[in-house]
C-alpha cells in the first residue's frame, strides 16, 4: 500500500474543503479548484485533517490511484492557500525578456523576438531583464507553462546560454581541441 496515500493532508486556516461523493472542491484565499477523483478512493475529513482510504482493495489500479489522489488533493490545498511558482533565468549576452501586459516578449538569439502569452489561471512576471516568475494555483499548469517557456531556448551545453530553471545546473561540455 502507498505510504504517500496514508499520510494525512493538513488543511490550513482559511481553506474550505468540500467532498461530495467523489468530487472534491477546495476554496481558499487564492481561488477555487475542483477535482473528480476515482470512485474507489474515499476521502474523509476529521477536524483539520483529510485522509484517503481504499478499504481492503488489493487491485493494482486502485492501489496506484491511492497515492495519486492524495497528492493531487494536497497540491490543490497548497495551491489555493499559498499558490505555486517557478522561477526561470535567462542566460546569455543580449538575451532578455520584457513584459507587455499579460504577454512576455523574449529576445534569445533568434532573428525575431518570441512572444509568449500565459493561459488562463497562470500569471507571468518579469523581474529585471533576465528573470521570469510563473505563478498560479494549479501546480500542473504552472509547471507546464514553465517547461514551455524553457523550450523556447533550452540551455546550450557548450556556452550555457538559454532559458533555465532557477538553480538548474547545466553541465558545460569541453569544446573541440585545435591541432597545434
Amino acid at each position: 500500500m502507498s505510504r504517500i496515500g496514508r499520510k494525512p493532508i493538513i488543511v490550513p486556516k482559511g481553506v474550505d474543503v468540500n467532498v461530495n461523493g467523489h468530487v472534491v472542491s477546495v476554496k481558499g484565499p487564492q481561488g477555487t479548484m475542483k477535482y473528480e477523483m476515482a470512485p474507489e478512493v474515499k476521502l474523509t475529513r476529521s477536524g483539520d485533517h483529510l485522509t484517503c482510504d481504499i478499504g481492503d482493495s488489493t487491485e493494482k489500479r486502485v492501489r496506484s490511484l491511492f497515492g495519486l489522489v492524495r497528492s493531487l488533493v494536497a497540491n490543490m490545498v497548497t495551491g489555493v492557500s499559498q499558490g505555486w511558482h517557478r522561477q526561470l533565468e535567462i542566460v546569455g549576452i543580449g538575451y532578455k525578456a520584457k513584459q507587455e501586459g499579460a504577454k512576455v516578449v523574449f529576445n534569445v538569439g533568434y532573428s525575431h523576438s518570441v512572444t509568449f502569452e500565459a493561459p488562463k489561471g497562470v500569471a507571468l512576471k518579469v523581474e529585471g531583464t533576465n528573470k521570469v516568475v510563473v505563478s498560479g494555483i494549479d501546480k500542473q499548469a504552472v509547471g507546464q507553462v514553465a517547461a514551455d517557456i524553457r523550450a523556447i531556448k533550452p540551455p546550450e551545453h557548450y556556452k550555457g546560454t538559454g532559458i533555465r530553471y532557477a538553480g538548474e545546473k547545466v553541465r558545460i561540455k569541453e569544446g573541440k581541441k585545435l591541432a597545434a
